[in-house]
């Protein structure tokens, strides 16, 4: 996407390229015939291909050496002072299952559906499954969630959902196909590596988590919602909200493309986003809400710009066919069906723990995780339910650095989020009750969040 004169600095831009693709690939992953020879011999059911390593180090501070990951996947998700443990060693298996889907180039397979497995030695009985936040691909999580999981003992698997890239709504046959898919994928990859897990240590998960970031914590949400054969629980952090009556992006992004050039605050206001974020809209403008509008737009009503895919990137106000004029409420039927085959409806079934800052500016979070957890009230279900709204965050600790003095890294909080599911879904041991969590005005921001006392 090219840059647009003034708003964020060079830097951003480089960062706003980074969160919104990773499309850089690897050479093929290889292993020598010493390693290979004393790899555990194992197999994912439904792979298509599969590459088994031993590795000294499962955790990207290995794996950037060893080319068993692909920093561009996860640049920018992270702020730069978060610390990870590294000096896991074990066995990683890099594969795709049945696709037809082309998006993903990792390895220079130029193949969907990729996924990988990673399984330290010391194992702790437990098995964390991720899809990828945006439109990344297989390795997006492996510095935010993987490297942590595994310093825990966790086995560890992700996917790329099933197709990747801004052009992911090319998927599929019908309106809604690629989201779709990316539930599925995520439920395939559980159920292959819970196979995976009982052949490599003998015996299945004890505790298997889904944990993402927010396409990833939508998929977590979804999940929890229909699969809880497949997972214990679940850590949602700032997930996307699909509903077929709205709030989702397609209801707020429009009034925010037309209100933010006229410099209407009262309009951005109606449409989700808090005066206080304000500080942020130009880069978000610049970056996120024009995109991320016309691609979902595409993947759920393609029929609005005709035979054009996506749409006139920045058009304004009164062009034919505009994103920025776009109604949710007036399109034809036939759309709010195609949202419907994805929604969620706050059925619930695990336990689950969602963060969101109060500072998102790409799903605000009265748009977004305010309206899930009611919609989880509503459906009798919050005592399986924790909610931290973190003051201070935004939707990628990226941006910390730029603003310091107002942001915070979600990272940690996330990973408080975590360590609280593992007491409420091994022990019993119930999480702080569900609150706002208020941004300190010092300390290590970077790798530090409480929730809170228990209950």
């Amino acid at each position: 996407m090219a840059p647009r004169p003034g708003g964020a600095s060079p830097r951003l831009r480089g960062l706003a390229a980074a969160v919104l693709i990773a499309a850089a690939g690897l050479p093929a992953v290889t292993t020598t015939a010493a390693a290979a020879a004393s790899c555990p011999s194992i197999t994912v059911p439904g792979a298509e291909r599969q590459v088994v390593a031993c590795l000294d180090d499962l955790t990207t501070k290995g794996t950037l050496v060893s080319g068993h990951t692909d920093q561009a996947d996860w640049s920018g998700l992270n702020a730069p002072g978060a610390v990870n443990p590294s000096g896991v060693p074990g066995v990683q298996i890099d594969g795709y299952f049945p696709d037809t889907s082309t998006g993903d180039t990792n390895h220079g397979w130029n193949h969907d559906s990729q996924f990988v497995i990673r399984l330290p030695e010391k194992w702790n009985g437990g098995l964390v499954v991720a899809g990828s936040p945006g439109n990344r691909e297989t390795y997006a999580n492996d510095f935010t969630i993987s490297d942590w999981a595994l310093a825990k003992g966790y086995a560890y698997a992700a996917t790329d959902k099933g197709n990747s890239g801004t052009t992911f709504y090319t998927d599929g046959t019908r309106p809604g196909d690629a989201v779709a898919e990316w539930n599925r994928r995520v439920s395939e990859l559980a159920a292959a590596a819970k196979s995976v897990v009982r052949q490599r240590y003998g015996r299945a998960p004890k505790r298997t988590v889904a944990a993402g970031q927010s396409n990833g914590g939508y998929l977590v949400r979804w999940q929890l919602e229909n699969r809880p054969d497949l997972f214990d629980g679940g850590v949602d952090w700032e997930g996307v909200l699909w509903t077929a009556t709205g709030p989702n992006l397609l209801t707020f992004l429009p009034p925010a493309l037309r209100a933010y050039p006229k410099g209407d605050a009262a309009g951005m206001a109606a449409a989700g986003f808090a005066p206080e974020t304000s500080f942020l809209w130009p880069f978000h403008y610049q970056y996120y809400w024009d995109l991320t509008q016309r691609i979902y737009r595409e993947e759920f009503d393609p029929s609005f710009d005709g035979d054009a895919q996506a749409g006139t990137p920045f058009c304004a106000s009164g062009t034919p066919a505009c994103d920025t004029d776009y109604d949710y409420a007036s399109r034809p039927k036939a759309v709010r069906q195609a949202v419907a085959r994805v929604s969620l409806t706050g059925k619930i079934k695990r336990p689950l723990i969602t963060v969101h800052g109060t500072l998102d500016t790409l799903l605000p979070i009265g748009q977004d995780s305010d309206v899930y957890a009611k919609m989880i009230a509503d459906r009798h279900r919050s005592p399986l339910f924790r909610y931290y709204r973190i003051e201070g965050g935004n939707h990628v600790d990226g941006l910390y650095p730029s603003y310091p003095d107002k942001l915070r890294p979600l990272l940690p909080c996330f990973r408080s989020a975590f360590t609280a599911l593992e007491a409420w879904i091994g022990t019993g041991t119930p999480p702080p009750s569900s609150t706002t969590v208020p941004r300190p005005a010092s300390g290590d921001l970077d790798n530090t969040c409480s929730l809170g006392a228990a209950p």
